[in-house]
């Protein structure tokens, strides 16, 4: 009987705006959640065979989606360890009780605020740690997996709060008077006391000391250069000596001719560099290669020990943590240096739409979803990591409520025809009497 099936038709009516006002009601009490992606529902007629002049009404159905793919807006904050994407893409997290497992569950979520917790590990207060590729002594990736949670480890500081670079490098950008290796010259050596750090950030010093060679008559342009260590005991001290020749032909005066090692050294003529060895390690300094007016010089200018460089650096204490726009999270320590800790790559995949949608904003893959790739950061389809900022809701407000009054109207209309429906059967029923 059709009027039956009106009634069924407009029960159903019901039940799929309930259904679209939790849609609603869920969106609007999510406005202002950073990285809350809004649901949707869309409704389906059904459709009930009819013939012989008859109509039958089928109903409706709905479906309630997540609309993944849509971004909201960027907003800036004063945490340096507020995350967000810059579009496409999302940060790889997982729950906080999956931190110690051999493979830790990936989770997909749009943005987060993290603080290190007493271990160390950048966790949320949504419950959720952050995940990246560790870095080798030379700040690259260990391993890197583009298709695999293999590599990626909870990302801890917890062994970078304090760090320590040992120099094993020195540039002698010096020049040397020409005067001082004429005839009547003085001779007086001249010292060069150089700070230099050992294995454990301690600072130390090592003195270069150029003693000039004075001719009886003409310019010798020749000097001896000996190398005092202060971590070395006196006794030992120096502990490299050479001999500089500098040219004074035309077009080369000034640059090295000859090097030549005394002791407690060796010298590359064609890289320039001599290497010797310190209480704690081999260092290279570079005196600079043969006919080059580069690093050591010996012009008539004045003594000038003025481009003198060095790596490394004493001990320093963590003090902030930044991301970078290659998704590098970077320590920053006190005395001034940066220091790479970990990649973080953004995680993406074929249909966003597809994800399955779990607790917190965060997402799962599914086959709907395709499989997910771990780009570096801008590269590719992939948005850019940004520290600093948070993302929206995308919840537009004006919208919600504009979809709550055509739900209302919606279902008080799909009442009136239950009501009607009733008041038809009630007629029906009264024929009998």
């Amino acid at each position: 009987m059709t009027i039956s099936s009106s009634l069924n038709a407009s029960v159903a009516g019901l039940n799929v705006n309930a259904s679209r006002l939790a849609a609603i009601s869920d969106n609007i009490a999510n406005a202002g959640t950073y990285g809350y992606k809004r649901a949707q529902t869309e409704f389906s007629s059904l459709v009930v065979a009819s013939g012989n002049g008859k109509y039958s009404a089928g109903g409706v159905t709905s479906t309630t989606t997540r609309a993944i793919s849509a971004e909201g807006s960027i907003v800036s904050t004063e945490n340096s360890l507020d995350m967000a994407v810059v579009g496409r893409g999302m940060l790889p997290v997982t729950p906080i009780d999956e931190i110690d497992a051999a493979s830790p569950e990936l989770r997909l979520k749009p943005t987060d605020s993290f603080t290190p917790d007493q271990n160390g590990v950048l966790i949320s207060s949504s419950g959720f740690a952050l995940l990246g590729w560790p870095l080798d002594q030379n700040e690259e990736p260990i391993t890197q997996l583009r298709d695999s949670v293999t590599g990626l480890e909870p990302v801890s500081v917890a062994a970078s709060r304090f760090v320590a670079n040992a120099t094993t490098f020195m540039d002698f950008g010096i020049n040397l008077s020409a005067e001082d290796t004429r005839a009547g010259a003085s001779g007086d050596p001249l010292s060069v006391p150089i700070e230099y750090f050992d294995n454990f950030g301690a600072s130390e010093t090592l003195t270069a000391t150029f003693t000039p060679t004075v001719p009886a008559s003409g310019a010798s342009n020749e000097w001896t250069l000996t190398l005092d260590d202060s971590a070395t005991a006196a006794g030992l001290n120096p502990i490299a000596e050479f001999t500089l020749t500098f040219d004074d032909t035309r077009g080369l005066g000034g640059a090295l001719l000859d090097v030549t090692v005394v002791s407690g050294a060796s010298y590359d003529a064609a890289s320039g560099l001599a290497s010797i060895n310190l209480e704690g390690g081999p260092m290279d300094i570079q005196l600079g290669p043969y006919g080059a007016n580069s690093s050591l010089t010996q012009l008539s200018a004045e003594f000038a020990p003025s481009s003198i460089t060095k790596n490394g650096n004493r001990a320093g204490i963590l003090t902030s943590i930044e991301v970078d726009a290659d998704g590098y999270l970077v320590g920053i320590y006190d005395t001034g240096l940066s220091r790479k800790l970990f990649q973080i790559p953004v995680v993406d995949v074929p249909n966003p739409d597809g994800l399955a949608v779990k607790d917190g904003q965060t997402f799962t893959v599914t086959p709907q979803s395709g499989a997910f790739y771990l780009w570096d950061s801008g590269s590719g389809p992939a948005g850019i990591l940004t520290g600093y900022a948070l993302e929206g809701s995308t919840t537009d407000i004006a919208a919600e409520l504009t979809s709550l009054i055509e739900t209302q109207r919606a279902y008080s209309s799909n009442a009136k025809v239950v009501q009607t429906v009733d008041e038809m059967l009630q007629e029906t029923t009264n024929i009998k009497r």
